[in-house]
Formats: C-alpha cells, sequence, structure tokens
C-alpha cells in the first residue's frame, strides 16, 4: 500500500500516505473535523513514537503527521485505528473529502449535511483526488476562501443554495436532504461532462445543467474565527500551522479541552477551553504570524529547493501585509493571492507581488538576504 503513495497530483491520506523529503506523509481526516481531547493527545503520541513529531495543520482543516518511516507505517496505522481515526479502507478515506465550518452546531444544517453526504459516499462518482465538498450552512459563509468544489451556503435571502466552486451564483434548495442530493448528482454531471480532466470545478469551463440553476446570490462572506474566547471554547493559531507534537500535547492538557476542532486557517477550536495562554500556541490576533502563508518547504518536502519555513517566520516580523512563502509554484499553502508571494526556483526565490505562487514574477534569482533588501527597497511594510 505505502509504495502507491509515491504517486502525486491527488491529497495524501492515512491509507495512502505520500512520500516527502522526510519521510511519508500521514494526512488525518477528523470526522466532521472534530477529535476528542483524548483522541489528539494520542495523535500526538504516535507522531514521536512513529515519526518526526512534527505535526501541521492544512489548509483543508486535517491533521498531518510527517517524517514516517516505511516500517513504522503499520503500527501508526494501528494507533490510528484504536482511536477511531482513520476509515476502513482507503476507498471510503478517498471518497469522504468533505469540510465543515468548524463552528458547526450540533443538529444543524452544516452538521446534517455532512452526516447524509457520508452516508451517501457510495453514491458518488470516481472523482480526482483534490475534488471536495464544503458543508457551509451558518448566517454567512466562512468557507469561501477555502479549496472546495461544491459547496453548501446560506444565500442572501437566507436560504440554502448549493454552488459549483468558481461560480457567482448557485442553486437554491428547499432542505439540506435535497441539497445534498444535488451535490451528489452534480458530481455525476462534473464526471460525466469530461470535468476529470479539468481536475477541479473551478477550472471546468462547461455550463451547469439545466436542473442546477444558478439563480440564488450567496450572503456575503464573513472572516475566519477570531482567536480568543468563542462560545464553544477558545480558539488559538499554530505558527505557521505546524508544532511539535509534545508541545500541542501539553497545551491541550492543559487547556482540559474536551473536544478538538480542526480549521483551514492554522487554527484550533478547543472545546470547554478557557482563553488563557498555552505555550507554543497563538493567542494574540495581532501576531504577525497569522498573516503568513508557508509550505513546509526543504528539507521537508523533496519537490521544494529552498528553506520557507525560517524566511516566512523571519519576514512576518518585518513586514505588515499578507506573505506567502511557497517551496515551489505549486503554491501548496495557498491559493489565494498575497501582496508578496515569494517562489522558491533552483534554490533561489523568485519575488511576486499582488498574486499567487504561479503568477509573474517582479524581481528573480534572490537568495534570502536579497529578498530582504529588496522589500526594504520598496517599503514593503506598507503594501
Amino acid at each position: 500500500m505505502v509504495s502507491e503513495a509515491r504517486v502525486k497530483g491527488w491529497c495524501p491520506g492515512a491509507w495512502r500516505p505520500m512520500a516527502s523529503g522526510d519521510g511519508l506523509l500521514v494526512r488525518i481526516r477528523p470526522h466532521r473535523g472534530r477529535l476528542t481531547g483524548e483522541q489528539l493527545v494520542a495523535v500526538c503520541r504516535s507522531a514521536e513514537a512513529h515519526g518526526s513529531g512534527l505535526v501541521e495543520l492544512t489548509n483543508r482543516a486535517n491533521l498531518q503527521l510527517r517524517g514516517i518511516s516505511e516500517e513504522s507505517w503499520p503500527a501508526l496505522m494501528a494507533d490510528l485505528a484504536d482511536q477511531g481515526l482513520i476509515d476502513p479502507d482507503p476507498a471510503t478515506e478517498s471518497r469522504r473529502n468533505l469540510m465543515l465550518v468548524p463552528d458547526w452546531q450540533e443538529g444543524d444544517d452544516t452538521d446534517v449535511a455532512a452526516r447524509l453526504l457520508t452516508a451517501r459516499l457510495a453514491d458518488l462518482p470516481e472523482l480526482p483526488g483534490k475534488v471536495g465538498f464544503a458543508m457551509d450552512a451558518g448566517p454567512a459563509p466562512r468557507l469561501t476562501n477555502v479549496s472546495a468544489d461544491f459547496r453548501l451556503e446560506r444565500g442572501d435571502d437566507s436560504r440554502l443554495l448549493v454552488r459549483a466552486d468558481g461560480r457567482p451564483l448557485g442553486t437554491p434548495v428547499d432542505s439540506v436532504q435535497q441539497a445534498v442530493s444535488l451535490m451528489v448528482d452534480l458530481a455525476h454531471w462534473f464526471v460525466n461532462s469530461g470535468g476529470n480532466e479539468a481536475g477541479r470545478v473551478r477550472r471546468h469551463h462547461v455550463p451547469l445543467p439545466g436542473w442546477a440553476p444558478e439563480s440564488a446570490k450567496p450572503a456575503r462572506a464573513t472572516t475566519p474565527l477570531q482567536l480568543g474566547r468563542h462560545p464553544l471554547g477558545a480558539v488559538f493559531g499554530l505558527p505557521l500551522g505546524r508544532i511539535h507534537a509534545a508541545v500541542l500535547k501539553t497545551a491541550v492538557e492543559r487547556s482540559a479541552a474536551r473536544h478538538v476542532r480542526v480549521t483551514p486557517w492554522r487554527r484550533l477550536l478547543l472545546e470547554g477551553a478557557m482563553p488563557q495562554p498555552l505555550d507554543g500556541l497563538i493567542s494574540d490576533n495581532m501576531d504577525p504570524r497569522l498573516s503568513v502563508d508557508a509550505c513546509p518547504g526543504a528539507p521537508y518536502c523533496e519537490q521544494a529547493s529552498v528553506a520557507t519555513q525560517s524566511l516566512a517566520a523571519d519576514l512576518s516580523q518585518r513586514i505588515g501585509s499578507r506573505l506567502h512563502v511557497s517551496g515551489c509554484s505549486k503554491g501548496c499553502a495557498t491559493g489565494v493571492s498575497a501582496p508578496i508571494c515569494l517562489v522558491g526556483r533552483r534554490g533561489r526565490f523568485d519575488l511576486i507581488l499582488d498574486g499567487r505562487a504561479d503568477g509573474l514574477p517582479t524581481a528573480t534569482d534572490l537568495d534570502p538576504s536579497d529578498v530582504c533588501d529588496y522589500l526594504e527597497s520598496i517599503d514593503a511594510s506598507r503594501l
């Protein structure tokens, strides 16, 4: 099974880990984006026992363990199975590619929709590995800028709607059950109309079928969860989206969190926790590290030719705008444009202003000191 994980172009999982520069990458997809405090502590122990001890929070709201060897992978899988954190087989895992807005409540439309779609995974066609569903049926969408292909949202008239990613309008529905059925039908339309070649709905420029009229405008998007007190507990940030397992374990135990919800914004919602400082976690909404997106970079990713983490941490203290540091042009950390985007190429950096990692560079062939000098010359603190 591990040998299959060498193939790129899909999202890794637990059953199908991906080979990277520091070993196998194992991704855990918590059901409904939620796990108990005890489960997260167990994950931290497993990360130290079987891997490098690094735990990452991805922009798809999954937990990621690094440095897993082929020899230690079976033992890790046994640990995850004991905690109820893996699907029964690779096929189920690959189909369960759905994200919930993190502040869902038991029995609300987001929760019910996620349960209904999970029960209908077998009805979905074979989709490209990165195609996913967003359940975002709160008063206003929070996941608008998060990677997803089929979205359940609230319209500006408060009705539910289903929207294909990249389309400004969606299809209104009368119930959650109708919404889930429409999402399944749209998944079949995507495949049958040649969508697998495009890979993602946003890149599939084919008119939607007549039975999915684009007639409803989504409500105005709202912000990600803010750090600090939350009706369910408290929200904390992870520096650059990664943390050592021992630090996270101590923080979760100290918080006495009953459950932990993962988010796509490098934040954790600790249910039942107080908004007190926790070592290793960010509790200040003004912390500059919250405005930085950075992939693991070299040597962690074999496709990256530059180290990203140290430069991102350094620059976060110097500039006053959003920053994206990417080890290559894939831009895995974020697909959203940033005022300053640095992209690794052949061991050096290209600089892109107001663009994505695959954009046209303003300056090329920079080393880290060149980057700092260039950003000072254009007064990047004001961008």
